[in-house]
C-alpha cells in the first residue's frame, strides 16, 4: 500500500476517534462546559494536560530548534519543562483550593475590582491568539504535505474538526479526546525515534542513543555531529549558548518558565479534578507523561541535524573532507523526501555555481579560512534552505522508515496542534462569556444563556483562529515565544502574588499588569520593527537589535514579569489596604486542606 494511502486511513481513523469521543462526551451543562464536571480521575487529567501541553511547538517546532541550535535550543527543553513544575507546585493546588472556573475570576475575586479582572481578560486573550495561531499554522503544514491539499484547506478541516467536539463537548469534550490525542502523538513521536536511534546508533532508547556511538564507524554520536557542523561553519552543536549569550539564554529560560505557568489554558485543567488532592496527583502524572517526549526530544533534534547533513553532503558517512569534489548530492538524484517538501515551500534548493549539486553549509560564516576553503571547492553560497518546523515530519522520511510510521508521525502532529488549539480555544471562549460577559456586563445570566454564549464564543474564536492562521501577522511569525512573554509579563505576577501576599491591592495588580505587558510588547514590536507613529517605523528607539544587554525579544518577558512585581508592589504601599476579608480568603488559599467543586457565583 502506497504512503499516501495508508496516511489518509491513519489520520482518518484517529479524526474518527476523536469525534467519537467528542459525541459520546458532550456538555450539558456550564459545569461540563467549562471544568468537565469537575470529577475528571487524576490519571486521565494526567493524561489530558499532557497533550494541552504539548503543542505543535513540542511536536514539531522543538526538536525543529534544537536541531537548528543545537545546545542553545535546550533553553525550550528547561524554559517549558521547569515552568511546567513550577505550575504544579506553586499555583495548581491552590488555585484548585480557590475553587474557581477561570484565572481571570481567581484574580477578579483576589483583587476585589472588575477592573482588574477586565485587564485580566485582555491579557488572556492576547496570550491565548497570539499561541493558537502556531497551533492553526502546524495544522496547515501537516496537512499540506501528508494529505496532499492545500494549506488554506487544511487549517479549514482543522477548524471544522474543532468546532465539532470543542463548541458541543466544552471542557468534558475536549479532556477525553485530548487522552487520545496524548496516545496518538506519544506514539508518533516516539515511535520513529526508536527506529532512527537504532538506525544510526545501534541503541534503541534514543535518550542513550544521543550518548552513544555511530554504527558505521564507532565515533561517538555527538563527537561526530560537532565535526559535522564546525566543518559546514556553522556554531559547535554542544556548546552554543542561545543568542551567543549565556544572560540571554538566562533571560529566554526564565521567560518560558513563567509565561508557561502563566498559560490560561494548562491551568484550567485542575479545576476539572475533584479534590485539591488530586489536582496534586494529576500534576505528577502529566509531568511523567510529559517527559516521555522531552527526553526524547533532545535525540530527535541531533539526529534529525545528522541525517539532512549526511543525505546532502555525501561525504559525512565516509571521510571528514566535506569540501571534496563529491561531498555534495547530485540535484537531479534528490531522494524523493527532499522533492516531497519542496511542493510545501518549507524546503527550497537553489543551484548558485551551476554544477549540478546541493551545498549546504553556513555561507555566512566570517572566518577568513572557511571562505577561502569554501571558495577553492567552487561553493559559492548555501543553496538549500530547510525550515527547522518540517525536521520532526521529515525524519522518518529521511531515515527511509515504513511507510506506516510515516503516516503515524502525521497523525500526531495534527493530534498536538489540535489538542492544544482546543484547549487555547476554552481558554478564549470562557474569559469572554464566563468572565466578562457573565462576570462584568451581565451578572444575572442565566446557566442555559451562559452555556449558549459560551458556545457561540468558541465558534467565534474558532473563526478566528482560522484566520490569523491562514493570515498569521508579522509579529507573531517573527516572534515564536511571544505568547509565554505575554502570559510572563502580565498574568503570572498577578497569579503569585495573589496567591503568596496579603498586601497587594487591586490598584497594584492592575498596574503591575499593565506595566510589564507594555514593556514586553514595545520591546517586541520595536524590535521587529513594526511599532509606527505617525507613519514611520521606529525601530531605532531601543537602540537597534537586542539593545537591552543583549536580550532578544523572545526572553523579554522575564524582564516584563519583573517590572510587573515591582510596579505591584510600590502602587499597594501608596494605595488603600487590601480589606480584611480578602487577606481572610488569601490565607485561607493556603491552609492544606480539600476544596469542593469548581463553583461560579
Amino acid at each position: 500500500m502506497d504512503l499516501q494511502t495508508i496516511t489518509y486511513l491513519v489520520v482518518g481513523a484517529s479524526f474518527a476517534l476523536y469525534l467519537g469521543i467528542a459525541w459520546w462526551a458532550r456538555a450539558g451543562s456550564t459545569q461540563e462546559f467549562y471544568v468537565a464536571g469537575g470529577g475528571v480521575h487524576p490519571i486521565t487529567n494526567g493524561m489530558a494536560t499532557a497533550a494541552d501541553w504539548m503543542s505543535a511547538a513540542s511536536f514539531i517546532g522543538m526538536a525543529g530548534l534544537i536541531a537548528n541550535m543545537g545546545y542553545g535550543g535546550t533553553v525550550f527543553l528547561m524554559g517549558w519543562t521547569g515552568g511546567y513544575v513550577l505550575l504544579a507546585m506553586l499555583l495548581a493546588p491552590y488555585l484548585r483550593k480557590f475553587g474557581r472556573f477561570t484565572v481571570p475570576e481567581f484574580i477578579g475575586d483576589r483583587y476585589y475590582s472588575n477592573g482588574v479582572r477586565t485587564i485580566a481578560v485582555v491579557c488572556l486573550l492576547l496570550a491565548s491568539i497570539t499561541y493558537v495561531i502556531g497551533q492553526m499554522t502546524g495544522v496547515g503544514v501537516a496537512f499540506s504535505r501528508f494529505l496532499n491539499v492545500s494549506n488554506e484547506m487544511g487549517i479549514y478541516i482543522g477548524m471544522g474538526i474543532v468546532f465539532f467536539y470543542a463548541v458541543f463537548g466544552g471542557m468534558k469534550g475536549i479532556t477525553y479526546t485530548q487522552v487520545a490525542q496524548f496516545i496518538v502523538l506519544i506514539l508518533a513521536y516516539t515511535v520513529p525515534a526508536l527506529f532512527i536511534s537504532l538506525q544510526l546508533t545501534g541503541n534503541i532508547l534514543p535518550q542513550f542513543g544521543l550518548g552513544g556511538t555511530l554504527v558505521d564507524s564507532g565515533a561517538p554520536f555527538l563527537e561526530r555531529l560537532d565535526q559535522v557542523v564546525t566543518d559546514l561553519g556553522f556554531q559547535e552543536y554542544t556548546t552554543y549558548f542561545a543568542n551567543g549569550s549565556k544572560l540571554n539564554t538566562f533571560f529566554f529560560t526564565l521567560s518560558l518558565m513563567v509565561g508557561t505557568a502563566g498559560l490560561p489554558h494548562v491551568i484550567v485543567r485542575f479545576f476539572t479534578v475533584p479534590k485539591v488532592a488530586d489536582a496534586r496527583y494529576s500534576a505528577g502524572w502529566a509531568l511523567v507523561f510529559i517527559a516521555i517526549l522531552y527526553t526524547t526530544a533532545p535525540a530527535v533534534g541531533a539526529m534529525a541535524r545528522y541525517n539532512v547533513h549526511a543525505t546532502v553532503n555525501t561525504a559525512v558517512a565516509s571521510n571528514g573532507d566535506l569540501f571534496a569534489a563529491d561531498s555534495s548530492l547530485v540535484a537531479e538524484s534528490r531522494p524523493d523526501w527532499m522533492k516531497r517538501w519542496e511542493q510545501t515551500g518549507l524546503l527550497k534548493f537553489e543551484d548558485k555555481n551551476g554544477d549540478g549539486r546541493i551545498q549546504y553549509y553556513n555561507d555566512k560564516n566570517t572566518s577568513p579560512e572557511f571562505t577561502a576553503k569554501a571558495e577553492a571547492a567552487g561553493w559559492k553560497g548555501n543553496e538549500l534552505s530547510v525550515n527547522p518546523d518540517i525536521l520532526v515530519l521529515a525524519n522518518p522520511e529521511i531515515a527511509l522508515l515504513p511507510n506506516w510510521v510515516i503516516a503515524l508521525v502525521a497523525a500526531g502532529g495534527l493530534a498536538a496542534a489540535l489538542s492544544t488549539a482546543a484547549g487555547l480555544l476554552m481558554a478564549i471562549s470562557s474569559a469572554v462569556s464566563h468572565d466578562l460577559i457573565k462576570g462584568v456586563l451581565k451578572p444575572d445570566l442565566s446557566e442555559k444563556d451562559e452555556l449558549m454564549i459560551g458556545k457561540i464564543s468558541m465558534a467565534g474564536a474558532i473563526v478566528l483562529a482560522g484566520i490569523l492562521g491562514l493570515h498569521p501577522p508579522g509579529f507573531a511569525a517573527g516572534t515564536v515565544a511571544l505568547a509565554f512573554g505575554i502570559a510572563a509579563s502580565s498574568l503570572f505576577p498577578a497569579i503569585m502574588m495573589g496567591i503568596f501576599s496579603t498586601k497587594i491591592t487591586k490598584q497594584g495588580a492592575g498596574w503591575g499588569m499593565i506595566a510589564g505587558l507594555a514593556v514586553t510588547l514595545f520591546y517586541v514590536f520595536a524590535h521587529k520593527g513594526i511599532l509606527f507613529i505617525d507613519g514611520t517605523q521606529y525601530t531605532h528607539l531601543i537602540g537597534g537589535p537586542n539593545s537591552f544587554f543583549g536580550i532578544a525579544p523572545e526572553a523579554i518577558g522575564a524582564v516584563g514579569a519583573g517590572v510587573n512585581f515591582v510596579v505591584a508592589f510600590i502602587v499597594s504601599r501608596v494605595s488603600p489596604p487590601v480589606p480584611s476579608h480578602i487577606q481572610e480568603l488569601v490565607e485561607s488559599i493556603r491552609v492544606p486542606r480539600g476544596a469542593g467543586a469548581a463553583q461560579s457565583h
